[in-house]
């Protein structure tokens, strides 16, 4: 029984290993070389979302539609809705404090993206 027991240990630490190593080797879908499959977005189709019914930003070239997410958002609504239908990457590279939103905030982010911004430089 220890043999087998063994073996099957081994066997799944082994199948954890192959996955950690193609998941590191695999590209990443979100990787920048997609953006020009994303639709393009205005700065006039941005600017007409801008308001707490239809809330879009557009962060360092992406454009993100944010409105669900202003109600668990952790500042006051108010603090979102001066960024709607504007570009807001001075507003998410600072947060009004001077730190960038973290690691964990930028993979909500990728959910709500819904182009990018034209003529975007980034």
């Amino acid at each position: 029984m220890n043999k087998l027991a063994y073996t099957a240990f081994v066997a799944f630490w082994s199948v954890i290993g192959t996955l950690l190593v193609v998941g590191l080797m695999a590209p990443d879908a979100g990787a920048e070389g997609n953006d020009d499959e994303l639709p393009v977005i205005s700065k006039e189709e941005l600017a007409k979302h801008d308001n707490p019914d239809s809330c879009w930003k557009a962060i360092h070239g992406k454009v993100y539609d944010v409105t669900d997410y202003i109600p668990d958002h952790p500042t006051p609504p108010s603090v979102m809705y001066e960024w709607c239908g504007k570009e807001s990457t001075e507003g998410w590279d600072t947060k009004g404090y001077g730190r960038p939103h973290t690691k964990a905030a930028e993979a909500m982010l990728e959910d709500m993206l819904v182009g990018r911004l034209e003529d975007s430089e980034e």
